[in-house]
């Protein structure tokens, strides 16, 4: 990721960093991204970057977020 040695990391930027390793299986990065802050900042991290995505691909589709959250989980529609 070419991250400069001591760099402080918000939380923000290790769960854009732990999603998107995720999303492209790359353990290296998500392993290194779980170093960045404690478990409990990640988890609310990522739960924040769940719901800004779900808000913004709702708006693009003009769709509901629960609609837009159930489909992307392979939920049926309610």
């Amino acid at each position: 990721m070419g991250e400069q040695p001591g760099r402080q990391h918000n939380i923000f930027e290790a769960a854009a960093a732990y999603v998107s390793a995720s999303a492209e299986d790359d353990q290296d990065r998500m392993d290194q991204a779980v170093q960045w802050v404690s478990p409990e900042a990640l988890s609310f991290g990522v739960s924040e970057l769940a719901c800004r995505a779900v808000i913004a691909l709702a708006r693009e589709r003009g769709d509901s977020p629960q609609a837009v959250a159930r489909e992307l989980l392979g939920l049926p529609v309610v």
